[in-house]
């Protein structure tokens, strides 16, 4: 197998995906703006879409994976037996939560956007809104454990594509409500749920010929299954850290009118950096990882991490400088028509620069965790998680009288680096961190090839900066020109410096 040709089929899927959710987001920019129809929805929107970020962005995979690959090379029945407890028990469970939700949905809405009480109108549409939205986190949690078997078997396209038909359904329930002039924000939550149940469709049909679930529901919780579950919370915990970070912003930034939304759109941005560099490399490297552990093969495991760690720097260094350096650009061309303001535009510009910054630290996170998920270990992961996002909180309220919003995406990006110092100092203590000597010296490579694409970005920048302003229409597709240009030739460099050639990445 070979990691870089297996992150580039996750990576295009993925990058297919977030390309569409970006015209969604537009789209949504144009009808709604930051309005409190746009509040209310992506409040309702936030919690089960940070569980579909938990579960489908390789927490699920991080704790299922070893566990099931375990026993899959004793034997495929057993194999077979493992996961059929666990899909029957996920499906009990997740019945109960939705249940609980819907009844309860006042007080939950409360809990993750408390400054939206002192406005009755907003809060109601976020509850309506909101109980429309969650039967969503029962689909997005079973297609992660459909995912979770295909990547067992080394197959990532199918789970890559799937948050593709999630997309193409809001962005028809957007033309949908546009022609019949319908509710908007009502519309895209039924467009939640209706996307979620089609996706996990998709990935039943895909997984059919590696595994089919047993339909009679008698639950075993044998000790493997509630070794699983018992890893399982922890998992969620540690590896979704960013998202849990992102949970607690929007709960902080209720307090602050059109916050939510501001940091909604930044959050879009920089979201397929981190899906490139953490997420596509953190999932793709995790199963042959386990494989490696369980077989005892050191000299792997190493060339594993090493080549884990280099691609996912070689994504998100130069990824984290270019939204650092054209922040107000890329806000303005993909969000800056219709009900979008121009002060819209800098607020959430302000935003991605911040989270620009942390980049590197949220990619470096999913990957340094798979170094103790791989060895079963969630425990670690989980006391680094909490503190980072104890953290986060104390910076977030400690200046958000003082500074606003903009205090959330900074705290985030702090704590996550923390996170990953802590990291490699606990890695490096128990001896868990084994990379190979070229680590040291590709890195180095990259960080120079970063320092040159910037030359590159900011030269584009001034050239074309008339036809990126908020009032030139087609300031989108120079964007596109640009970032096109400018990674290209990033891509270039590295591979004419040796950083990025296919053979260096074989896990063999």
């Amino acid at each position: 197998m070979n990691l870089l040709s297996s992150t580039y089929v996750f990576s295009f899927f993925t990058l297919i995906s977030r390309i569409l959710g970006y015209l969604r987001d537009i789209l949504i920019a144009i009808f709604l703006g930051a309005s409190i129809f746009a509040d209310a929805f992506f409040v309702a929107f936030r919690l089960p879409n940070t569980f579909r970020r938990l579960f489908a962005e390789g927490t699920f995979n991080a704790a299922f994976i070893p566990s099931y690959t375990s026993e899959k090379i004793k034997s495929r029945k057993k194999g077979k037996k493992f996961a059929d407890d666990v899909f029957k028990f996920l499906v009990i469970a997740l019945f109960f939560v939705i249940l609980l939700v819907e009844i309860f949905t006042p007080y939950l809405v409360y809990l993750i956007a408390p400054g939206f009480f002192e406005n009755s109108i907003k809060f109601n549409l976020a509850v309506d809104f909101t109980r429309i939205t969650f039967p969503f986190l029962m689909f997005v949690c079973l297609s992660s454990f459909f995912s979770g078997i295909l990547n067992s078997n080394n197959k990532f396209a199918a789970a890559a594509a799937a948050p593709i038909i999630l997309n193409i359904v809001l962005i028809l329930s957007l033309l949908v409500s546009y022609t019949f002039k319908l509710n908007f924000a009502e519309q895209l939550s039924y467009g939640v749920t209706l996307g979620g149940f089609v996706q996990l469709l998709f990935l039943i049909y895909f997984t059919k010929r590696y595994y089919k679930p047993s339909l009679e529901f008698k639950t075993n919780l044998n000790n493997k299954v509630k070794f699983f579950f018992k890893k399982l919370l922890p998992s969620v915990l540690s590896s979704g850290v960013t998202q849990i970070n992102i949970l607690v912003g929007t709960i902080i930034a209720s307090f602050e009118a059109s916050a939510v939304s501001y940091l909604y759109y930044a959050d879009r941005v920089y979201q397929i950096n981190l899906a490139i560099a953490g997420i596509a490399v953190g999932t793709v490297s995790l199963p042959i990882l386990s494989k490696a552990f369980n077989q005892k093969n050191i000299k792997k495991i190493s060339n594993i991490q090493s080549r884990s760690i280099e691609l996912s720097l070689l994504f998100s260094l130069p990824a984290s400088l270019g939204l650092i350096l054209a922040s107000d650009e890329i806000i303005n061309a993909l969000f800056g028509y219709g009900s979008f303001t121009t002060k819209n535009v800098e607020m959430t510009a302000a935003a991605l620069k911040y989270f620009g910054y942390g980049i590197p630290a949220f990619a470096l996170v999913k990957i340094l965790s798979n170094f103790f998920f791989a060895r079963n270990n969630t425990k670690t992961p989980f006391y680094i998680s909490s503190f980072v996002v104890l953290t986060n909180i104390f910076i977030s309220v400690m200046f958000f009288n003082e500074i606003g919003f903009i205090i959330i995406p900074i705290a985030t990006s702090i704590s996550t680096w923390i996170g990953v110092f802590i990291y490699i100092y606990l890695l490096y203590i128990k001896n868990f961190l084994l990379v190979k000597d070229y680590l040291f010296k590709n890195i180095l490579m990259i960080v120079l090839n970063t320092i040159l694409l910037s030359f590159i970005l900011l030269f584009t920048l001034n050239n074309f900066s008339e036809y990126l302003e908020y009032s030139y229409k087609y300031k989108s597709i120079y964007l596109l020109i640009i970032v096109s240009f400018v990674a290209g030739f990033y891509l270039i460099s590295c591979y004419l410096s040796g950083v990025l050639k296919k053979e260096n990445f074989k896990t063999n």
